[in-house]
């Protein structure tokens, strides 16, 4: 992503943060019933036309389940607290690491590296990418609402 002539190595994709926000609305409805894709995006502030891939890509990865016609919508087939951000980040932006040497899935050597094995950039990112991996795996849609219960208390 650019901005002001930046680039900002690991921000979240739109699709990624529709999909989490998409996500957010569905754990607060667990076991109350499907939602419409037009109540996911008025309650999640996400353009429909974003959201109708969005819904498919979380059914092909069975974190959803959809059906059709009246009485359907969609829901989520896990438990909010088994449904974790590093899943989702992956689904949607791929890589967890900043630099493709130090990713798992989307490994790639780093053109301008001489010697990985004794690159403390490289050491440096790898540590990161595990402490980040370790948060994400961690943090799951159950986290998400309780973190913002909390936040509501605090603010109130």
């Amino acid at each position: 992503m650019r901005s002001n002539g930046h680039t900002f190595a690991g921000m979240l994709s739109k699709r990624a943060k529709y999909a989490l926000n998409a996500l957010r609305e569905l754990a607060r409805a667990y076991q109350a019933g499907p939602l419409t894709a037009a109540v996911i995006a008025e309650r999640g502030r996400i353009p429909v036309k974003f959201l109708e891939a969005i819904l498919l890509d979380l059914n092909r990865a069975h974190i959803i389940s959809s059906k059709r016609g009246r009485g359907g919508g969609h829901e989520l087939r896990r438990a909010p607290h088994d449904i974790q951000m590093a899943e989702v980040l992956r689904l949607f932006d791929g890589a967890i690491g900043l630099v493709p040497c130090v990713t798992h899935n989307y490994y790639q050597r780093c053109d301008e590296c001489v010697d990985e094995e004794t690159c403390g950039i490289r050491d440096v990112f790898v540590t990161i990418r595990a402490a980040t991996l370790d948060l994400l795996k961690a943090a799951t849609l159950a986290d998400v609402l309780a973190r913002e219960e909390r936040l509501k208390d605090k603010v109130q």
